[in-house]
């Protein structure tokens, strides 16, 4: 019988000397529990986001030494693992090295080749080029080397055949994306079946969570397995790997499939763990039900997790958070409570004359419920300082050889507050205690740039702003109910008006707060970015007109009509927030923090834009001024 261990490492991005040492531990415990079989994740030598680190041959050499390394190690066990392969005698089409996704199979201290393959490795057939994959850009596909051949990709696509204790096995490998193939031309997973039906397929991968993605991935490889009549076993690692902009955890999530398509093995999420079974007898083993959690268990589970390990990623030890007595901040606080020491986490409340009792109070009581430093810094005095310099600096015009002198608007004090904030006191106070400073932004904010440049849309990662603000929500009440199991947050706060309390038109103690609507602008931004075809003011205008925008959207029925009792007054206010995110927004999105990815849309390298200004189509002024009886 065929022993398996299927391991669930964490892989740190760009350091290939950490994850193959990693990599030989679990090699030795494999043989030590009597595997024959280990297999590795997908690039689980360098990591997969590395930017242009894959453009340096340096780093390149490494990676094939480390390699190396691992096929020296399979001595008496078979060992398939990910890394990239390098063809220094080829180029890509962009002049550099050839380089390849790979799939690597060592037995007894050697490579064994699929069959009809120029190389000891199986290579990536399918190159994702979505959301924040960017393969092509890096590597040459199977596709393009069997063009280059004179030969058709089917012919190349073959088994890997070993033999243990006198037993043969033909395994289909499988690289990622090469199993979610419904989008594409060919599948290599059914020509692998038409050719010669392999004993069981391996699927490594590298493949970073996002919500609902794991059930999706249990249905598509369900099935798979079904299909094909074979096991299939999925490998996937944990950790964080980022692209810049974006920063995306990954859960594990190994599983294995018996040839009905029963899940009878899963890892556990962002866990390491080596896991042991036999092929011959996975079927009798007890099915595993994918558990059944709420969506706020998940994206508590990945922020925490995310938070944590960034940290450590760029060596941060201790946090400052700025809280307003509002809901965003308290969150953004409770969850770095969960991570860091008491001793490592600086709240601080810094109020204008605009910040009422209500929300001061109601920052003082987080911070002792969480049991960390508390601080209270006004920034009053520097806010009138400087609004009296600007409105009493001579400005001397010499177009027409005047003085003037500037004034203050109430925006431009607005922004004045949340600059000083951020810009002075947060960036001071995080020098002098050895840290850095967050960003409490929430993904309906960023959306439409509700935020100030420079100001409370600074820091060093925006752990909140991919989820809309009814998921902030749920996750406050989730940290009381299932986190703390107490009032860390305080009720007040998740019940009060949202507010940024920047000027008297913005008093919470008068229910007067932020002028979005979350309810409703929560679920139309959503449909902006987060919808595979993204809707624009064409889709939610023919959506209005014909009575369905509420069900396309998803918000609750009937809140339309109540919010906007005519047609003006909706496509008012669909414009006003159209402007915002495709005009100055972008520019405040690409100079903004980090952002913690969970959705299937994170603002960064996942949603990529430009800055092109807003645009509506022509079918949307034609129905724009039907509508208006224009």
């Amino acid at each position: 019988m065929l022993q398996i261990a299927l391991v669930q490492m964490r892989v740190i991005p760009g350091f290939p000397d950490r994850n193959t040492e990693t990599m030989l531990q679990y090699i030795a415990e494999a043989r030590e529990r009597n595997a024959d079989l280990v297999i590795f994740p997908e690039m689980a030598i360098p990591g997969y986001l590395l930017g242009d680190t894959w453009e340096q041959p340096s780093f390149l050499e490494d990676c094939v030494a480390c390699g190396e390394e691992i096929v020296a190690a399979s001595r008496g066990i078979t060992v398939m693992f990910g890394n990239v392969a390098v063809d220094w005698t080829k180029k890509n089409n962009d002049g550099r090295v050839r380089k390849y996704n790979a799939f690597f199979t060592a037995q007894d201290g050697r490579l064994i080749a699929p069959d009809d393959m120029p190389y000891p490795f199986a290579i990536k057939t399918l190159m994702p080029n979505y959301r924040e994959f960017d393969d092509t850009r890096h590597f040459f596909s199977l596709q393009k080397l069997a063009r280059e051949l004179g030969v058709t990709p089917e012919s190349m696509i073959a088994p890997v055949r070993f033999t243990v204790r006198g037993q043969s096995y033909a395994v289909g490998c499988l690289l990622c994306e090469d199993g979610w193939s419904d989008d594409y031309e060919l599948s290599p997973m059914e020509i692998l079946c038409k050719k010669t039906q392999p004993d069981f397929f391996v699927n490594i991968s590298s493949s970073p969570y996002t919500l609902g993605k794991n059930a999706k991935r249990h249905r598509v490889f369900s099935r798979l397995a079904k299909d094909a009549g074979v096991p299939l076993l999925y490998v996937n690692n944990v950790g964080v790997q980022n692209n810049g902009k974006t920063v995306y955890t990954f859960d594990g999530a190994n599983a294995a499939y018996d040839a009905e398509g029963t899940l009878r093995a899963a890892g556990v999420p962002y866990a390491q763990k080596l896991q042991i079974f036999k092929l011959e007898t996975l079927h009798d083993q007890k099915p595993v039900a994918p558990p059944e959690e709420s969506e706020t268990a998940h994206i508590f589970r990945a922020l925490s997790y995310g938070v944590r390990l960034f940290l450590e990623s760029i060596r941060m030890n201790r946090v400052v958070i700025g809280v307003s007595g509002g809901i965003d901040s308290a969150v953004t606080a409770a969850l770095y409570a969960r991570v860091l020491p008491p001793e490592d986490l600086l709240l601080v409340n810094m109020p204008s004359v605009h910040n009422s009792e209500t929300t001061k109070s109601l920052a003082q009581q987080l911070a002792e419920n969480l049991g960390c430093r508390y601080a209270v810094v006004s920034i009053q005095p520097s806010v009138d300082l400087t609004i009296r310099q600007l409105e009493t600096v001579p400005v001397k015009n010499y177009f027409d050889d005047t003085i003037s002198q500037f004034r203050v608007s109430s925006f431009a004090a607005e922004n004045i507050q949340a600059r000083d904030r951020s810009a002075r006191v947060l960036a001071a106070l995080a020098a002098t205690f050895g840290g850095g400073f967050t960003c409490n932004a929430n993904k309906a904010e960023t959306t439409v740039g509700y935020s100030t440049l420079y100001g409370d849309q600074s820091g060093f990662l925006a752990a909140l702003a991919d989820l809309w603000k009814y998921q902030v929500y749920d996750l406050a009440r989730y940290l009381n109910e299932e986190i703390y199991k107490r009032e860390v947050i305080p009720q007040a706060t998740i019940d009060i008006v949202p507010s940024a309390e920047l000027s008297e038109q913005q008093d919470v103690d008068k229910g007067q707060g932020d002028p979005l609507v979350y309810p409703y602008h929560d679920y139309l931004f959503r449909a902006f970015v987060e919808r595979w075809q993204k809707a624009t003011p064409q889709d939610i205008l023919a959506w209005y007109a014909a009575g369905t925008l509420e069900k396309n959207i998803g918000c609750a029925e009937g809140l339309v009509a109540k919010l906007f009792p005519t047609p003006k007054t909706f496509i008012d206010d669909l414009e006003r927030w159209w402007n915002q995110f495709s005009g100055l927004a972008v520019a405040k999105r690409i100079q903004a923090p980090p952002i913690l990815a969970v959705s299937r849309r994170a603002f960064g390298f996942d949603h990529r834009e430009a800055q092109n200004g807003p645009y509506y189509t022509r079918k949307y002024k034609a129905l724009k001024a039907k509508l208006l009886g224009e």
